[in-house]
């Protein structure tokens, strides 16, 4: 039998990859490195063998996707930041029967979702920039699922966190689940990005009230109440991808019966008027 054995949200900032090069990023986002392969060496030590990420990158108009090929290798330019992440080469081992599952059960639950296998549908940078860190410490098979959702609702992508759960619970796998995004996600305007140094500054005062607010609640356990918020905190603080990842994460999770204390394992920053982090949520 099958188990979640650890979940995350995660961070997917371009910085990180900048941080590794020579330039003014340079050592900029070690935190976040750091959060990643914490996260990955927790994630082995509960014998993980596969990473489901949630990729608010991958953006979706009509039903769910999951991309369940067996292999992906590829060299990856960024069509949104190609100054930032530009020829990346990967190559990973998929999960095809995981994903395979985990569409066939959200069908079966309501949610209509489609596993593909498909060497030419590229992989995005929410699940590439959490692979490149945590994948030095773990080697890991990967399921991406869309999460950038821009016609679906919160309850749906709880019932895709629940048909994880259960395809996962089915399987032989153990696994480690991601929910790729920010917190508020409100990019500085183009005009006003460099007279705020907005690589390193967040756009929002109030959206970073908010997010250290929630941040509290996730660390103190009051996940139900967090929940009774979740669409207008996404709504209003411009939740990346609409939050969606974070909706499938806390289906996974038993929504709001799910009662333990997070740990934050990269201390909140700013990066281009958007707040990130990384946060362990426990699994019982």
């Amino acid at each position: 039998m099958g188990e979640i054995v650890l979940a995350a949200k995660c961070t997917h900032v371009p910085t990180m990859l900048m941080s590794e090069q020579d330039g003014p990023v340079k050592g900029k986002r070690q935190a976040a490195i750091d959060g990643h392969l914490e996260i990955a060496r927790r994630a082995k030590a509960l014998g993980a063998d596969t990473v489901v990420i949630c990729d608010t990158h991958w953006v979706i108009n009509a039903g769910f996707h999951i991309n369940a090929n067996d292999h992906f290798k590829g060299l990856f330019t960024s069509n949104e930041f190609p100054q930032f992440i530009r020829d990346m080469e990967y190559e990973y081992v998929g999960n095809p029967q995981l994903g395979d599952a985990i569409a066939k059960t959200a069908s079966d639950m309501g949610v209509y979702t489609l596993a593909h296998h498909l060497d030419s549908l590229e992989m995005e940078y929410g699940t590439l920039v959490p692979m490149r860190f945590m994948s030095r410490e773990h080697n890991m098979k990967v399921v991406s699922v869309a999460a950038w959702c821009t016609v679906h609702s919160h309850d749906e992508s709880r019932v895709i966190g629940e048909a994880i759960r259960k395809a996962v619970e089915a399987s032989d796998s153990k696994v480690l689940l991601v929910a790729s995004g920010s917190l508020s996600h409100k990019i500085w305007p183009n005009k006003d990005y460099a007279a705020n140094n907005g690589t390193f500054t967040i756009s929002s005062e109030f959206n970073r009230q908010m997010d250290l607010h929630v941040l509290e609640m996730w660390k103190n356990g009051d996940h139900a109440t967090f929940l009774k918020m979740l669409p207008e905190y996404a709504s209003f603080c411009c939740g990346e991808g609409s939050m969606h990842d974070t909706a499938m994460l806390y289906g996974a999770l038993g929504w709001d019966n799910y009662r333990q204390k997070c740990e934050v394992v990269t201390e909140y920053f700013p990066s281009s008027g958007t707040g990130q982090t990384n946060v362990i949520f426990p699994v019982q």
